[in-house]
């Protein structure tokens, strides 16, 4: 998938990840190359740049990526990646004080009651010895209590205490604080309140000489359910601006080269936004997103609605759905233990990398893998820069599965005899095994780790594989293919020869979109008449057109056509009563009349048969809305996938690369090598085979084949 020999580059995306960061460059054909480079968490400009010039050599072997108009031509550059995750993880963010109402002062530490279970393993949850609360964002010292109170209605019940605010902002500078988040009970109904005390704060600060930033949650997540609302905007005011830093830095970077644009990063719920974009918060938890996107882009592609996602790379396993041609999306996320207000792409992730440590204990003499990960630096023993602990990758290495001379096409030689020195030493012989032998078993072991993941993933949601295709991805997604899929009734699995930059193609296959919310609360109570209907359908129209308006908005700040923006209304319908609303893509683009109002309780009556079955409906309880939403999208250039004729089933011998022992089902098997670049639509070939690209390789055992359809997607059979 090589562009042509002039570089006309229109789009960079980038994935990065805990242990590689991948590049793709599209040009104005939709022709893509993809590079590859280890990720630089200090500076993530440092692995963008090299991971481009790998990808820009592809081109033209000549071309000086570093030189001022390198990417003059360049229409857009995408970021997709962990950086404001691992400023939360590792708790390097910004000093931040909260003020709240008055006897709310302790709400990090009560919490949320589903909030101090979630993330725990399955025996935690049961031996509640082992229970215990993730430790609270902010300290109780720096949350700081006002009077005064919005009632459920969005009328002020108790007038604010203005001089309580004052004495909070002025303790909260006393503290030296960074940044000030403020959450007020039913702000998203009516943000009086909060937007006096931002008033009050910033005469405090104007009087003291010392500006701090004001964060309101009626800006940021102007949507109820407290605790998730209030870690939300505190995620903002502690993370977002050190990542903004960051973003800043990668934009300069590319902007000595010729880039006239601002950087766009990936957003949680799969849009796109300016790293000026006011929420930035949302693409806090854009990692694993690519990958979505991309899935959903090869499924219209192949005209197959149902994937099942499965991305492996070296410290995770992340598993995704994509169900009728769309990603799930969730509207509250959890990470390190904490509950948040951000729409989010569901994926289920599980510890389960090559870079996952190999150990063996030392009194229950077992194998146990991770959950720690050598990561990127120093990265696997194979890797030669100090790391001395065996990894799932060096077991792959020494049983032949990779090409110690082939990884990242050749730019890092892996050592293999150290490999298999320290797996020998620390592992196999506390075993008294052959090093070959526990290498394999490590590898079926991690291997049935992810396969029962993939299991779960579908079978909590009722789903069978049967009904589902496999996509593996990631690095490493294809080389373990065969075995964490065995069996598993799929209707097909599959994998591309992208597949290690397939989150990076999915960063660069989709459109800048913005999503917003608000709650609010809009009832239908059975047989409600016209005039109550015309009544609730004012109230839906007031929200969108305030949400299209921002949109507008944040568009026109962000330098972009926004009159040229699309819009999509949401809504989050349940029926009375119930504790869970279903999102609704609403039929009409505004309640014009009763029949809209009809129209939109249809759709939703019909995906709750879809999810729950006809017999679940209640049409008796009426209907509830405590929740709108709007998507705002321009479109931009995407890769194309370029579909070829199909050739014959017989490899050519170019694509051959010669043999390699591989050691599997417990012996010494010889492996046919074949460069996946060469492979041709229609090629078909059989197992025992390895079939290597620069940056992933895909083991194919005996038993099974694999074939190459005319979209150069790699199915095995």
């Amino acid at each position: 998938m090589t562009p042509g020999a002039a570089c006309g580059a229109q789009i960079i995306a980038c994935d990065a990840g805990g242990t590689m960061t991948d590049v793709i460059v599209v040009d104005a054909e939709g022709r893509f190359s993809i590079g590859k480079a280890s990720t630089t968490p200090h500076d993530q400009s440092l692995g963008y740049l090299e991971s481009l010039r790998d990808a820009l050599a592809q081109w033209r072997s000549d071309f000086d990526a570093d030189a001022p108009d390198a990417l003059a031509g360049v229409r857009a550059c995408v970021y997709a990646g962990t950086a404001m995750l691992n400023t939360l993880l590792t708790g390097t963010g910004r000093r931040v004080g909260v003020i709240t109402r008055r006897g709310d002062e302790d709400i990090f530490l009560y919490q949320r009651t589903s909030q101090s279970w979630v993330g725990l393993s399955y025996p935690d949850t049961l031996h509640h010895a082992a229970h215990h609360y993730p430790p609270p964002l902010v300290p109780r010292r720096l949350v700081k209590g006002v009077s005064g109170r919005i009632d459920c209605f969005g009328r002020e019940a108790i007038p604010l205490y203005e001089h309580e605010v004052r004495r909070a902002v002025e303790e909260l500078l006393d503290a030296q604080v960074d940044a000030i988040a403020v959450c007020l009970m039913f702000s998203y109904l009516n943000p009086a309140h909060e937007l006096r005390v931002a008033e009050i704060a910033h005469d405090v600060m104007r009087e003291r000489g010392r500006e701090v930033t004001i964060h309101l949650s009626q800006h940021l997540a102007p949507i109820a359910r407290e605790h998730g609302r209030l870690n939300t905007v505190v995620l903002h005011a502690y993370a977002v601006e050190p990542c903004r830093e960051q973003y800043h830095g990668i934009e300069r970077a590319l902007q000595t080269r010729g880039f006239r644009h601002p950087l766009q990063v990936v957003l949680a719920h799969g849009g796109l936004a300016s790293i000026r974009y006011p929420r930035l918060h949302e693409s806090a938890f854009s990692g694993p997103i690519g990958g979505l996107l991309g899935a959903r882009y090869l499924a219209q592609e192949l005209g197959v609605d149902n994937w099942l996602c499965a991305d492996m790379g070296g410290t995770s396993f992340d598993v995704g759905l994509i169900m009728g041609g769309e990603p799930l999306v969730q509207r509250e996320v959890a990470i390190t233990r904490r509950i948040f207000n951000l729409p989010t792409l569901v994926m289920d992730t599980i510890a389960a990398g090559m870079g996952m440590y190999v150990t063996v204990d030392p009194v229950t003499r077992r194998i146990a893998i991770g959950p720690e990960s050598a990561g990127a630096d120093p990265g696997p023993v194979s890797y030669d820069r100090g790391n001395e602990t065996p990894t799932v990758m060096d077991c792959a290495l020494i049983t032949g599965l990779l090409n110690p001379a082939n990884y990242l096409g050749g730019k890092l030689e892996l050592n293999v005899a150290k490999a298999l020195r320290a797996l020998d030493e620390r592992c196999a012989r506390v075993l008294d095994v052959d090093p070959y032998y526990l290498a394999e078993g490590v590898l079926r072991l991690i291997s049935s780790t992810m396969r029962e993941q993939l299991r779960t993933t579908l079978s909590m949601r009722g789903f069978s594989p049967a009904d589902y295709r496999l996509l593996a991805y990631g690095g490493a997604g294809p080389l373990l293919m065969a075995l964490y899929t065995e069996g598993l009734p799929f209707a097909g699995i599959a994998t591309v020869p992208w597949a290690a930059g397939f989150s990076a193609f999915g960063a660069a296959a989709v459109d800048i979109v913005h999503r917003y919310q608000k709650s609010t609360t809009v009832t239908i109570p059975h047989g409600a008449d016209d005039a109550w209907k015309t009544t609730m359908g004012a109230q839906i129209n007031a929200i969108w057109q305030e949400l299209r308006t921002q949109a507008h908005e944040d568009f026109a700040a962000e330098g972009l056509d926004a009159a040229a923006a699309a819009y999509s209304p949401l809504a989050y319908v349940r029926y009375g009563m119930q504790m869970e609303d279903l999102e609704i893509r609403s039929p009409v683009t505004s309640i014009g009349s009763t029949c809209d109002l009809d129209r939109l309780l249809e759709a939703f009556e019909r995906h709750y048969e879809r999810i729950y079955a006809g017999v679940a409906k209640h049409e008796r309880a009426g209907f509830q809305i405590l929740e709108l939403g709007m998507e705002a999208s321009l479109p931009k250039v995407k890769p194309k996938l370029l579909r070829r004729a199909l050739g014959s089933a017989t490899p050519a011998a170019a694509a051959i690369k010669g043999a390699r022992q591989v050691y599997y089902d417990g012996r010494w098997q010889t492996a046919t090598l074949y460069d996946m670049d060469a492979l041709q639509p229609g090629n078909r070939l059989d197992g025992t085979a390895v079939i290597e690209a620069p940056a992933t390789t895909f083991f194919v055992p005996a038993g099974r084949s694999v074939e190459m359809d005319e979209l150069s997607v790699l199915w095995l059979r």
